[in-house]
């Protein structure tokens, strides 16, 4: 691939992620322009692929997802989590415990430092647990390995868990890709840019997609207007963040992991295992589906659970609702815990 001039690299990452993202979409396969391109760029990355994806264009792209969200919010989100508090607050305790107890086992069994491995470990924003983790004496290369790591493995899990609820309820659906924009479409626009400016500005954890979730949401339940947001940005958005994933996994990154790789995987199966458990446990205290509760429980990351969830009917509100109080929660707790894991792991 290195041979490869970079207009031949994306023009191959370009041609090749088209083809398998609409191959997926044929077969009904939730976020298939996600994983598509995911999963195209993890193959170029590791064949030593070396263009990237800039910071601030994944920036823009997480706020088109906010955008998309903020269709599905209201204030009414806020009633069942008031109603039910006990519950959600025993999920955020037992995620916690989860990934505490998959830091720890991690940390105790390999040859990673006590704060690369809780801050790998925690299933949060994986952008905003890479940015954290450098403050507090983490490797942030193989931090950003498992965060994306975790991420590939929950979005594919995720798709499959959602293509097996949806069953024969997939159907195809004729899309309008190209709708004639209006003020909407306008305001979309601003409310992206927007956002993004002050999600980074303020330096927000995930603000360029909660920020623009919250205005889009406050504008369409106020009537003072609806955002529009054409599949064909959708599209665009979803490729380019599973661009950015994707060529995250590079060689050397990979060759530095590899020593550890096996306890990698085992603890993010194991964490997706645990969550799926309070996924069972939700539907059996709250009135919602599986899907909805797998897509709520999953751990991480918050834009790509969004693009599953947006794809699957699933209750879109209540599944960023959990997604993120869980990403403040862990935002809180992530540093005691890093600590934590420094001093006992090793004993």
């Amino acid at each position: 691939m290195e041979r490869i001039s970079l207009r031949g690299q994306w023009a191959v990452l370009v041609v090749v992620s088209l083809l398998s993202g609409f191959a997926l979409q044929a077969f009904h396969v939730p976020a298939a322009l996600l994983l598509g391109p995911m999963i195209v760029g993890v193959v170029m990355g590791l064949c030593g692929a070396q263009i990237r994806i800039d910071k601030r264009i994944f920036v823009l792209c997480q706020a088109v997802l906010g955008c998309m969200i903020a269709q599905s919010l209201s204030p009414s989100i806020l009633r069942p989590l008031i109603a039910d508090w006990p519950v959600v607050l025993a999920v955020l305790v037992l995620t916690l415990a989860a990934s505490a107890l998959s830091g720890y086992l991690l940390v105790r069994f390999s040859s990673l430092p006590g704060p690369t491995g809780a801050w790998g470990s925690s299933p949060g924003g994986a952008s905003a647990m890479v940015a954290m983790a450098g403050d507090f004496g983490a490797d942030t290369r193989l931090v950003a390995f498992m965060q994306y790591l975790r991420v590939l493995f929950v979005a594919t899990a995720a798709a499959i868990v959602a293509r097996i609820g949806l069953g024969e309820q997939t159907q195809a659906v004729d899309i309008v890709w190209f709708p004639a924009p209006d003020t909407g479409f306008a305001a979309t626009i601003c409310v992206m840019l927007l956002g993004a400016f002050l999600g980074q500005k303020f330096r927000i954890p995930s603000g360029a997609l909660l920020l623009p979730a919250i205005m889009g949401a406050t504008l369409h339940t106020s009537g003072a207007v609806s955002l529009q947001v054409p599949e064909w940005l959708l599209a665009l958005a979803y490729a380019l963040i599973g661009w950015t994933v994707g060529l995250r996994f590079t060689r050397p990154v990979f060759l530095l992991a590899l020593r550890t790789l096996p306890q990698m995987v085992i603890s993010i199966i194991g964490l997706m295992l645990l969550c799926a458990a309070m996924a069972w446990m939700l539907t059996k205290t709250l009135d919602i589906d599986l899907l909805t509760a797998y897509l709520a429980t999953s751990p991480g990351g918050l834009d790509t659970v969004a693009i599953i969830a947006a794809g699957s009917r699933v209750d879109m509100a209540f599944v960023m609702a959990m997604q993120t109080l869980r990403l403040f929660t862990i935002l809180f707790t992530g540093p005691a815990l890093a600590r934590f894991l420094s001093r006992y792991a090793r004993n």
